[in-house]
């Protein structure tokens, strides 16, 4: 679902093919570049680099031979390095000024899957649902959404809850680290491993949810797939090696990224188990949505308590902050708290009864982040809830 929260950017369109940075934010420093030498520096996540990658994905897809050059004065309320898509709402926002900018247009669809794709050019790998919200949000509504091709389908959520966003105040920058990219790369193994088991063309399978299609089973078929193949011990480079039947060169330079290279162990087993049995809990959810039975707050609570669990345990994406801050959401009154973002530091979510809210935000103030000064300072734009009278859209911050 999409937040009030953003990213905004001020042009004007020069003659002279150069592209000027600036931001509000004084801690992120003015950068100037030729519109035809753009270069992304992926050993460094510097901000405009998020914007570089935005500006080259609308060059590269029109082929522009000549774009134009921007005056660009950037300004966001999205914390950085939150889990609450700060980098992909700075790309979304490149590409669309780039867009206008050079008098072209697409339909929305198309600018989320440009925007998923040349995001990768800082060297993350990651997948598109972030793009997606930020160009197909609607008010008042939560998304399905789906890829291969991008669809997107509403989610009416059940009145009498709230959606309440928490930040651990733990940064993380997933294209300044690998762990985010080991875990895509470990999914992409498995993918891999299990197709070669069953006969599949595993040279062209790069992702466990084509894998599924390409057997065509349902989730439960799938998770028995997993535990008959993959076994819960980590998998050496030579193991894998063994499976797909290639030498060592032949994995690190067919298939693993460049900040995997040196990755000693992958656990294929969990992290298969964890996509397939998230995937089937986001449509257990949307049915639970679908059908708005009685005591639906408290099966979504739950869905979101074993997602969170999953994460923690099995895709091995949270840290002690988070699961700390987990556990006082649950404890002030949520029904259902989780991670949200890539995990690693960030935010979590929490669905709370509207009639308790006063009281969750109160506790977990004060069980969370009156016990600490940064924290403290950051409460602000740290923890705040949905507008229970305008959906599931529109977050307010807590007084």
């Amino acid at each position: 679902m999409a937040i009030e929260q953003d990213i905004l950017a001020a042009v004007q369109i020069s003659n002279d093919q150069v592209v000027e940075l600036s931001n509000t934010n004084l801690s992120y420093v003015d950068f100037s570049v030729n519109v035809n030498d753009i270069k992304i520096d992926k050993t460094k996540p510097l901000w405009h680099n998020y914007f570089l990658c935005g500006l080259k994905g609308i060059q590269d897809h029109f082929c522009l031979s000549s774009p134009t050059g921007m005056k660009c004065l950037v300004d966001g309320t999205i914390p950085a390095s939150s889990g609450l898509s700060s980098s992909s709402a700075l790309v979304c926002c490149a590409g669309l000024v780039t867009l206008i900018a050079n008098k072209k247009s697409m339909s929305k669809v198309e600018l989320a899957e440009t925007c998923a794709k040349c995001e990768r050019y800082i060297g993350t790998e990651g997948g598109g649902m972030d793009q997606s919200i930020s160009f197909l949000a609607e008010e008042g509504t939560a998304k399905l959404i789906e890829f291969s091709p991008l669809r997107s389908t509403d989610v009416k959520l059940p009145a009498g809850a709230v959606f309440v966003i928490a930040n651990s105040c733990v940064e993380m920058n997933k294209a300044a680290t690998s762990h985010f990219n080991i875990r895509v790369m470990e999914c992409r193994l498995a993918t891999k491993v299990i197709a070669k088991a069953k006969g599949l063309d595993w040279k062209n399978l790069m992702k466990l949810g084509d894998l599924q299609a390409k057997l065509g089973v349902s989730f439960e078929d799938i998770m028995a797939v997993v535990e008959e193949i993959l076994h819960p011990e980590p998998y050496t480079r030579e193991e894998i090696c063994e499976c797909l039947g290639m030498s060592l060169e032949e994995l690190c330079e067919k298939i693993l990224s460049q900040n995997t290279q040196d990755v000693a162990t992958f656990r294929l087993y969990q992290r298969a188990k964890h996509v397939y049995s998230e995937a089937a809990r986001v449509l257990a959810f949307k049915k639970v949505c679908d059908e708005a039975p009685a005591n639906a707050v408290h099966l979504l609570g739950d869905l979101m308590n074993q997602s969170h669990v999953s994460c923690r345990d099995m895709y091995e994406c949270s840290c002690p902050e988070l699961d700390q801050l987990v556990d006082i959401c649950l404890k002030s009154g949520a029904v259902g708290s989780r991670l949200t973002g890539a995990g690693w530091g960030g935010c979590t979510v929490s669905m709370v009864p509207v009639d308790k809210l006063s009281d969750f935000l109160s506790n977990v103030q004060d069980s969370y982040y009156k016990l600490e000064d940064r924290r403290f300072a950051l409460l602000e734009k740290s923890l705040f809830a949905t507008n229970p009278g305008r959906g599931a859209v529109v977050l307010m911050e807590a007084e």
